[in-house]
């Protein structure tokens, strides 16, 4: 049966946004992250990073280097008691300065394509899962691959072109806050499916 992830945004979400970073020196956790990764594993979650990395595409670092990067990752997640089931990013952007990088693909967000493959890959239920980024990018992907999705209000979204896939369901003010709203969610939504359970608003 295919599991329930939660998909994160890595740069401003995961870990404190260092432009185009590749240091494992500069990789930290942003404050809750390390709290919400565990509430959201404790509850079964499979925890996957879903990047764009258009670093590669301007030539600041080669793609070979966010294996550092991903190594990294895991050992911040693995101090914090989590593992982490995928690390998925997209190499490309519309204006590289790298030519074979240059496309308008399938994988950049806010195109669903990192969240599809990372579904396919690991067996994991969109329907079932979750989002969480800090720009409406990331919200966009994520609605498109049929998650639920929350907007971490950090002020790293600037623009707020909102439109009918664009619309955060939920909002939280950091990791930790959004995996609560996240379980409290997915509890409540057990609850009103139970066979039989009649809320108080339907008693007659």
């Amino acid at each position: 049966m295919p599991s329930p992830a939660v998909f994160l945004d890595k740069d401003g979400t995961l870990i404190h946004d260092v432009p185009y970073n590749v240091d494992p020196a500069l990789i930290c956790f942003t404050p809750g992250a390390a709290e919400g990764l565990r509430l959201l594993h404790e509850r079964g979650f499979r925890l996957v990073v879903v990047s764009n990395q258009s670093g590669v595409a301007k030539g600041f670092f080669p793609e070979e280097a966010l294996t550092t990067v991903e190594a990294r990752l895991r050992e911040l997640c693995a101090k914090a008691g989590v593992s982490l089931a995928g690390f998925y990013y997209c190499p490309h952007s519309p204006d590289a300065r790298v030519k074979r990088y240059a496309t308008t693909c399938f994988c950049r967000k806010p195109r669903p394509g990192l969240l599809v493959r990372a579904a396919l890959d690991l067996d994991l239920d969109p329907k079932a899962s979750w989002l969480i980024g800090d720009i409406l990018d990331d919200i966009e992907a994520g609605t498109s691959a049929g998650c639920k999705t929350v907007l971490l209000l950090n002020g790293n979204e600037t623009e707020w072109e909102l439109s009918s896939g664009r619309c955060p369901q939920y909002y939280a003010a950091d990791l930790k806050e959004a995996a609560q709203v996240v379980i409290g969610q997915n509890l409540r939504n057990r609850v009103f499916a139970r066979p039989g359970f009649v809320s108080k608003g339907d008693a007659r």
